[in-house]
């Protein structure tokens, strides 16, 4: 039962992730955000690695792939993150990121690593056939901010998904933990020559203790508890069950945006959900 309730408390700090960065977002701009939230982060694992006494020693073969990773997680994944959760609903950045495993086998397939079956096949269509309905929810207007959002969160979800099959094989001679601190690192110091300028020119002293929770959430909360939490999970049941609770993540997020912010939960929204959960559940048990 224990894990279960591991389980629960890791989707429930996932999906908040989503409102959090939404009213962050509203005081504090992307750049700035990206580098204090990544900064954050970084520095606490850095802490956590001295205290498990971890040693980074990596192939040469592998440095480029490395940097690659750094790259997507930190200047592409999260920093799109923030600027598309500026525009668009934090319903709509949970939904998409729930579709991560159907990108990852689309990715894995293209690149000649995994083959696809027809039920997989059909799982992923049907979860970006509900995606593209809620995409274009307000018809195809490129210049609107909400539409620019959600394109936004489309790269940076594919961005992830590439991180994802790129870092299996990393994990594999490293693990989850030595390759996830390396390239939460070496991506913060990739975005230091933008971000500095951002924590440059703002004045801090606008914040208040709501915002500082916010980003320690943003950073801590999401970066290393649930990372951890998620990892625990994994090694105390099957990934089958792991994978349940994470598609929670956009019902428990709706629930969040409903009561926390007010948002309007469209009948397009729910039916778009409904067909995107669909198509991801068909995908994973495909």
């Amino acid at each position: 039962m224990f894990v279960y309730f591991i389980m629960l408390l890791q989707s429930l700090i996932a999906s908040g992730t989503h409102i959090v960065a939404k009213i962050v977002v509203r005081d504090i701009e992307p750049v700035t955000l990206t580098m204090l939230r990544s900064g954050i982060a970084a520095a606490g694992l850095c802490i956590l690695a001295f205290i498990r006494k971890e040693k980074f020693r990596f192939r040469k073969e592998h440095l480029g792939s490395i940097l690659l990773l750094s790259f997507l997680a930190i200047p592409v994944n999260q920093f799109l993150f923030l600027t598309a959760i500026r525009y668009t609903t934090p319903t709509n950045a949970a939904l998409f990121y729930s579709t991560t495993p159907a990108l990852v086998l689309v990715l894995s397939s293209v690149m000649g690593r995994e083959k696809v079956g027809w039920k997989k096949g059909l799982g992923v269509l049907i979860a970006f056939s509900g995606v593209c309905l809620i995409i274009f929810e307000r018809g195809i207007d490129f210049k609107s901010e909400y539409m620019l959002g959600n394109l936004l969160l489309v790269v940076a979800v594919i961005a992830w998904a590439y991180y994802t099959v790129q870092g299996r094989y990393l994990i594999l001679h490293y693990g989850a933990f030595k390759t996830s601190i390396t390239t939460m690192v070496l991506g913060t110091i990739m975005f230091v020559p933008i971000g500095i300028f951002g924590i440059a020119d703002y004045d801090f002293s606008v914040l208040t203790i709501h915002h500082w929770s916010g980003l320690l959430y943003l950073s801590i909360g999401t970066s290393i508890i649930a990372y951890l939490l998620w990892y625990y999970a994994l090694s105390r049941t099957t990934a089958s069950k792991v994978a349940i609770f994470s598609n929670l993540q956009p019902i428990l997020t709706t629930i969040l945006a409903w009561t926390l912010l007010g948002q309007t939960i469209t009948p397009v929204f729910i039916v778009g959900g409904l067909i995107a959960l669909g198509g991801i559940i068909v995908t994973q048990y495909g």
